[in-house]
């Protein structure tokens, strides 16, 4: 028997597909129903590796654990991951397969993914009860209708219920709900089952005369308003073009339930991390903001770093571009001069790469021989095959796991060891993402920090962020069973057939 599936789609990007869909999983999971996670093609520079070495969408992993099920490649089949304004590098299965235009990707070759996609849908939907998918961006992006794999095409080839999520906290949610209804084609207008009000604040009442001229103009139901709530700290896909301090605000907030204070007697360690270009796996800091006591924010001036505990140097997808975007800004040189006085510099994946001395890169912006900020004995070159691990280790005297996604290999030749890369007094570098999440591993580090910055830090013993992660997904599924239509929304999925509504409005396309 095939299983159940519904398609969470959006008005917009970001208006709340990841959270709806991971909270309608945890809610599923918590019936008793065998459910997985699918996001047919995901553009993101937030990345994870399953346990057999695939790279797939952070996004996923982490609905992947509100399912309460191991994450793998075909949950995400296709990754895109921008190297800059017009290209990206197309991840297929877990591996990557080449760089991209974006003319050249929706110019054939997405069409030429269906297969695969709707073969992995396929298999997750014959091992498990319910599949919950997802969508990208707008499924009324007209322009791209035709080579659609992610929303309608999606929906219309495996014959999905769709229920689209809109963020009223932007304003406009009602034009958005029915000009994306109006906007589809009458067969894909007639997958479209409803409605979810996301991030609402005030008196849902308030609202109830919109939604019932809502259903009034479709012809379709919203299924709930879910409240707003900050804090949830689920990961993001990617930060680009976000600015520093929207980060900050949307990101390293995450760990705000958490931030009580420090113990009686201690002090606030500030975490900086520099807001490089094609930033990637910003997520690793965000078990430094769960721990109590532990503030941080991104940057990108230098004056940002006076008064840093801790400077951290993250991933990114174009580490020549970073270490460029640094000297710019006048950031190298607040690092080299950090290091010199023994203040604590962090930098992981990429920007430990270009804390090293010489970086030799024909393969990701091919250009040559650069020279690294100098500040470990490593030299770096680029090779055409990606790493991609699950590495676990020791550190500090602490078990450490973690995972690696990279070209960049690194030749280190001096310095003391630390995990794969190394340390030269109070800068640490590393190509592990994740390892902060081990906490023990993580409290023994920020020990180190604070004796190196003098201060009185004392981190919390209790503290435990695999718990953190699960309080927060079961707050999404609280989320769906406390403010949605739970009933109506389970017979959507079981269903099992598509709505078949009808809603033409004039000038529709065909």
């Amino acid at each position: 028997m095939t299983a159940h599936a519904l398609l969470v789609a959006g008005t917009t990007s970001d208006a709340g597909k990841s959270v709806v869909t991971a909270g309608i999983c945890r809610w599923l999971v918590r019936q008793g129903v065998k459910v997985a996670p699918f996001k047919a093609q995901n553009m993101s520079l937030n990345s994870f590796v399953t346990r057999e070495g695939a790279e797939i969408g952070r996004a996923q992993a982490m609905q992947a654990q509100a399912c309460r099920v191991e994450p793998s490649a075909a949950m995400n089949p296709v990754l895109l991951k921008p190297g800059g304004e017009r290209s990206s590098q197309v991840v297929l299965m877990g591996r990557p397969v080449g760089e991209m235009s974006a003319r050249g990707y929706h110019g054939g070759r997405r069409e030429a993914l269906l297969g695969t996609v709707l073969e992995c849908l396929d298999g997750l939907r014959a091992d498990h009860d319910v599949v919950v998918c997802e969508g990208a961006g707008s499924p009324a992006e007209i322009n791209l209708r035709h080579t659609d794999i992610v929303n309608m095409g999606l929906a219309r080839h495996a014959r999905l219920p769709v229920l689209v999520v809109g963020d009223i906290d932007r304003g406009g949610v009602f034009a958005s709900f029915f000009g994306t209804v109006a906007l589809l084609s009458p067969q894909d207008q007639a997958l479209v089952a409803g409605f979810l009000v996301n991030k609402f604040r005030g008196d849902v009442s308030l609202l109830r005369p919109g939604l019932d001229m809502l259903a009034s103009l479709t012809g379709r139901p919203t299924y709930g308003v879910l409240p707003f709530r900050s804090g949830l700290g689920i990961d993001e896909e990617d930060g680009m073009g976000v600015p520093p301090r929207e980060r900050e605000r949307a990101h390293a907030g995450g760990g705000r339930e958490s931030m009580a204070g420090p113990p009686v007697g201690a002090e606030v360690l500030r975490v900086a991390v520099c807001a490089v270009p094609l930033m990637s796996n910003f997520t690793d800091a965000d078990a430094l903001a769960a721990e109590p006591g532990v503030v941080v924010r991104f940057v990108d001036r230098p004056e940002e770093l006076a008064d840093a505990d801790l400077v951290v140097v993250p991933g990114t997808r174009g580490t020549v571009r970073a270490l460029a975007w640094l000297r710019e800004r006048g950031l190298a040189d607040a690092l080299v001069a950090r290091a010199a006085t023994g203040l604590p510099v962090l930098g992981i994946c990429g920007g430990f790469q270009l804390l090293g001395e010489h970086i030799q890169d024909d393969v990701e912006s091919r250009a040559g021989s650069v020279d690294g900020l100098g500040l470990l004995p490593v030299r770096v070159r680029f090779a055409p095959d990606k790493t991609l691990a699950r590495p676990v280790g020791e550190a500090l005297g602490e078990r450490v796991e973690g995972y690696e996604i990279h070209h960049g290999v690194a030749d280190v030749v001096g310095g003391e060891p630390f995990l794969d890369g190394c340390r030269a007094g109070q800068t640490w570098g590393t190509h592990w993402h994740g390892s902060l999440e081990s906490d023990a591993f993580r409290r023994a580090f920020l020990r180190e920090v604070a004796a190196a910055s003098g201060r009185r830090f004392v981190p919390a013993p209790g503290t435990s962020f695999a718990g953190l992660r699960e309080e927060r997904l079961d707050r999404l599924g609280d989320l769906i069973e406390q403010h949605a239509d739970t009933d109506a929304l389970w017979r959507l999925i079981e269903s099992g057939a598509p709505p078949g509504l009808p809603f033409v409005p004039p000038g529709a396309p065909a």
